[in-house]
């Protein structure tokens, strides 16, 4: 499960076509680094290009140096703006694609990792199985970055647990399904095969949880404490979705994972509850959208298959 800056973006079927309408965008991205954070000094080769621009809008852009240049805080604004711009373009253009040919597109979705491995590439799945030209970009990290990397853009709807937190004023939401952490083992392990057991069989256990300083561990502390319950001691703390895997299939390691992973990837990653009440309520999980920006066609249709896939009606958060 990747965390705060550690973000994994997965491409399928297939990498974009040279054409692709947003690669200009892309190039003018892959300039300013993550999440919007910008390169102190862009190349000089730009300098004319830059003071045209200056004199055209009145202001100064860019501090100029022996190295190159950064932008001042009215560069900062004009490429925010330029940003916004670009995503416009890059949508409007997909809606054009889209009614020459409702059955291809790109969906961008930012999810958590536990979420990364079940249920959203469940509705990847069905989606793709219909509309196989469907590009699929798949980002998995803590919810936090998730919604940052919605707002700036960067995926077109956020897949998410809403675990302490309310909806965004600045998004939409819609609620597809409930979802709580459970304990988990390796099917073949000698804990699988318990039929009964007590918190304090699992006690001295070796875990693989959330590391301390991200909200979800402040979340399944708080639920195990409201029981009267002493929360599991962690011996691997991470986010890594493959070093949960890893460790559970050595059958010595516990975990707390999402139900939602036993519903969608249990034969796949060979994982069994175990015989323990979970103290940890459930929680909605939201795919949230940005008000303010204009979606893709194929974003309703994306929409549309998650229902189905988890079995709801339209429900607004």
């Amino acid at each position: 499960m990747a965390g705060r800056h550690e973000m994994d973006r997965q491409r399928c079927p297939t990498d974009q076509a040279q054409g692709s309408p947003d690669r200009p965008c892309r190039r003018a991205l892959a300039q300013h680094g993550p999440r919007g954070r910008r390169s102190r000094h862009l190349a000089t080769g730009n300098l004319q290009g830059h003071r045209r621009l200056e004199r055209q809008l009145g202001v100064k852009l860019f501090d100029r140096n022996r190295r190159g240049v950064e932008p001042t805080i009215f560069g900062d604004a004009v490429l925010k703006s330029a940003l916004v711009i670009f995503d416009e373009l890059r949508q409007n253009v997909q809606a054009l694609e889209f009614l020459a040919n409702p059955t291809a597109g790109e969906v961008r979705i930012g999810t958590t990792p536990p979420l990364s491995g079940g249920f959203v590439p469940a509705v990847i799945d069905r989606l793709s199985q219909k509309y196989p030209r469907i590009y699929f970009e798949v980002l998995h990290a803590d919810v936090a970055t998730v919604l940052g990397e919605l707002r700036d853009r960067k995926v077109d709807l956020a897949i998410v647990p809403m675990a302490g937190i309310s909806r965004p004023e600045d998004m939409n939401g819609e609620i597809l399904l409930h979802d709580r952490h459970v304990p988990i083992a390796d099917v073949q392990s000698s804990w699988a095969r318990r039929r009964k057991l007590t918190w304090a069989d699992v006690s001295n256990a070796p875990w693989v949880l959330p590391p301390p300083e991200f909200a979800v561990w402040e979340y399944l502390v708080s639920a195990f404490e409201t029981e009267g319950i002493e929360p599991p001691r962690i011996a691997v703390a991470t986010m890594s979705l493959p070093t949960h895997n890893h460790l559970l299939a050595t059958g010595r390691f516990l975990a707390m994972l999402p139900v939602s992973m036993l519903q969608f990837a249990a034969k796949q990653l060979s994982i069994k509850a175990l015989p323990l009440k979970s103290p940890v309520k459930p929680t909605p999980v939201a795919a949230l959208t940005l008000k303010s920006r204009t979606l893709a066609p194929i974003i309703p249709l994306f929409m549309q298959i998650a229902r189905e896939v988890a079995g709801v009606a339209p429900n607004p958060l």
